[in-house]
């Protein structure tokens, strides 16, 4: 083997292979800082900290981590489980779950090709940044302001519309000046080719990148909060972050939606890479722990990434007496900068903060992209890799032109706002319920009747729907009683309509007729999809998913959901005179639509499975018996030491289950 061979196999090593033939990655540590890196990004720095300083005190922790808990871990352990046990991307994953289901997968890849093409913009921001960060003294100095919207951004101001006295839009917002900014036309197409050479050739070669993009980050981080903590008067910021109390707050329900949102959109989860990338892991794979290692490790670095920033605040004296507020981007491109300025050796630091910047936001870029890259060669495996991945990343480079324009920035805000606030949530909502209603429904028609199961699930879905309608236009306590009295009377009816189980329910429910009934109208699903997942994922001494993981998606986390999702139309009223708003909010019920298109009329989307996948959704009926057991019995008999292979007892094992 010559040497520039031997680089080459270096630099860019084939993937390995599963048994069933895909891809795998080198190893789970590759696949966990590969996944880490699609959550932790510029908002774990800049996001998560004008958050907590907008409703600061240690009260802040309450909501945040009761929202890791209920939330978080839950709807991971749902998505990384599927993407091992299903082996596939997400289309291939929810449609295996039940193929009304698919619409759910397309709407992840959606957001995640939606929301890369302007991430990517956030980082030639921090591309210029990093470039004048080598000029002395930093040309931001004394303006920070006046740097970033006249120098970075570029942007020039609309003429603003109106309302008529009734209410309705007389003049739409315009925007005089849409032209492209050639900085950032060139800083764009370097960040996209940064994108390529990470995920060009696979798993193999992410699981190389990841080292840099996601490793070296996380040091430099650790840096930065060594210095910014040691500025003078830091400690009057560490305290205002981490020794103060303000329990009053808690009684306000802003704190409590923020905390919610900022723990659901750091994680990541409804974006379809945590499926994408857990379809490469091998099929026995400890998934569970994976998801806590995943969420805890994001939660932990911001939150310690913060006392960076709140370091800066105590030094520049920002308190909520003379700053109200303050949003990630000012925390960024405006506070961060200004207190560099201040520091000796301002162009290291400069430098340091703005390199770390860009590495985490690479890292979070491409698994996003990854997410089409997966399904695309899910359905057509035989296209090559390269070239699937390299027509998306010049797809994508296309796109992101418009938000280089002078205008680009508020068309970067109308769809950001609309595709978090609303499809984001939509679809983890959809994950939570549609799961554990539509997951192996024909067992519960055949114990209880089809009548009865839509008349649950017309309150389960009717009381979320109806509840947060009349909240929204009424009162939060009227808005609960509508939700919950529909939900109690259709459980009730439903009830006494069903047909009593032939088949016996969990211990608890299995005293009477009644109960059993209850067990298969509202928990049979969710938990024969636990019992299901693992037969896969718990094999060994691997994490089982824990009996109360269905009752808390279903139950607590699609409520909550539903509820956030609901703030989005009043905020749309108010914005609904300024075309880049209406563009992202379009564009976001255009997602919605796609997902449930696939639960009206799931066969026009076959198109999105590969044929030969398309009817892994329809499950025999099979009352409590679990999916998949013959994969564990194979997993057992390797783990025990067999010399034989696993293809071989597979085999033998399935000839044995046809005898029977």
């Amino acid at each position: 083997m010559s040497f520039w061979q031997k680089f080459k196999r270096a630099v860019v090593p084939p993937n390995d292979k599963s048994a069933d033939g895909r891809d795998q990655w080198p190893s789970r540590t590759a696949f966990l800082l590969a996944s880490l890196g699609g959550a932790v990004g510029q908002g774990n720095i800049i996001r998560y900290p004008s958050q907590v300083f907008n409703n600061v005190g240690l009260q802040w922790f309450i909501p945040y981590l009761i929202a890791i808990v209920i939330l978080a871990i839950p709807i991971l352990i749902l998505e990384i489980s599927i993407g091992v046990a299903y082996r596939g991307g997400t289309v291939v994953a929810f449609n295996n779950v039940h193929r009304r289901m698919k619409g759910v997968g397309v709407g992840s890849m959606l957001i995640s090709a939606t929301v890369v093409p302007y991430f990517a913009i956030i980082l030639v921001w921090i591309c210029i940044y990093f470039r004048h960060s080598f000029t002395s003294p930093l040309p931001w100095t004394g303006d920070t302001e006046g740097f970033y919207y006249n120098s970075v951004l570029r942007q020039v101001d609309p003429t603003p519309g109106s309302y008529t006295g009734t209410g309705s839009v007389e003049t739409y917002m315009t925007y005089p000046d849409v032209s492209l900014i050639g900085e950032s036309v060139g800083w764009s197409a370097f960040v996209w080719v940064c994108v390529w050479l990470c995920m060009a050739n696979g798993v193999g070669l992410t699981g190389r990148a990841v080292y840099v993009t996601m490793a070296l980050p996380i040091v430099m981080t650790i840096v930065l909060i060594g210095r910014c903590v040691s500025l003078e008067n830091a400690g009057r910021g560490i305290k205002f972050y981490f020794a103060t109390w303000n329990g009053d707050k808690l009684a306000d329900g802003q704190i409590w939606q923020t905390a919610t949102g900022q723990v659901f959109f750091s994680t990541g989860v409804a974006f379809g890479y945590y499926i994408s990338y857990a379809s490469y892991n091998a099929k026995w794979s400890n998934a569970v722990q994976d998801s806590v290692i995943l969420v805890v490790s994001n939660c932990l670095f911001e939150t310690i990434a913060a006392f960076a920033v709140f370091g800066v605040v105590g030094y520049l004296n920002i308190l909520p007496s003379n700053t109200p507020r303050l949003g990630s981007f000012e925390i960024g491109f405006l506070t961060y900068p200004a207190a560099i300025v201040a520091m000796p050796g301002a162009n290291f630091w400069a430098v340091l903060f703005f390199l770390t910047l860009l590495l985490l936001g690479i890292s979070s870029t491409y698994p996003m992209l990854d997410v089409v890259v997966t399904f695309i060669m899910d359905r057509w495996p035989k296209l090559p890799r390269l070239a699937v991945t390299t027509s998306l990343v010049i797809v994508a480079f296309l796109i992101s032109l418009m938000y280089c324009t002078r205008a680009g920035y508020y068309i970067l805000d109308g769809v950001d706002r609309w595709i978090n606030n609303m499809t984001l949530v939509f679809v983890a909502w959809t994950e939570c319920s549609f799961s554990t209603s539509l997951y192996r429904w024909r067992d519960v028609f055949s114990q209880v009747g089809r009548p009865a199961y839509w008349v649950f699930n017309f309150g389960y879905f009717g009381g979320m729907i109806l509840g947060v309608a009349v909240g929204q236009a009424v009162s939060a306590p009227a808005g609960a009683g509508v939700g919950f009295g529909i939900f109690i009377v259709c459980t009730a009816a439903s009830v006494l309509i069903a047909k009593t189980p032939d088949a016996p329910a969990a211990r608890f429910f299995n005293k009477n007729a009644i109960t059993r009934k209850i067990w298969y109208l509202a928990f049979y699903s969710g938990n024969q999809l636990r019992r299901d997942l693992n037969a896969i994922v718990a094999t060994g001494k691997n994490w089982r998913i824990p009996t109360f993981w269905s009752f808390l998606l279903r139950f607590i986390s699609a409520p909550i959901l539903a509820i956030v999702y609901s703030f989005g139309y009043p905020e749309f009223h108010t914005l609904r005179y300024d075309p880049p708003y209406i563009f992202g909010f379009i564009l976001a019920h255009i997602v919605i639509l796609a997902v449930l298109s696939a639960l009206v009329v799931p066969r026009y989307l076959d198109v999105f499975v590969p044929p030969e996948r398309r009817s892994d959704g329809e499950k025999s009926v099979a009352p409590n018996v679990t999916e998949n057991l013959v994969d564990a019995e194979v997993m057992g008999e390797v783990e025990r030491g067999s010399s034989r292979s696993g293809s071989e007892k597979e085999k033998e094992t399935g000839e044995q289950n046809l005898v029977k």
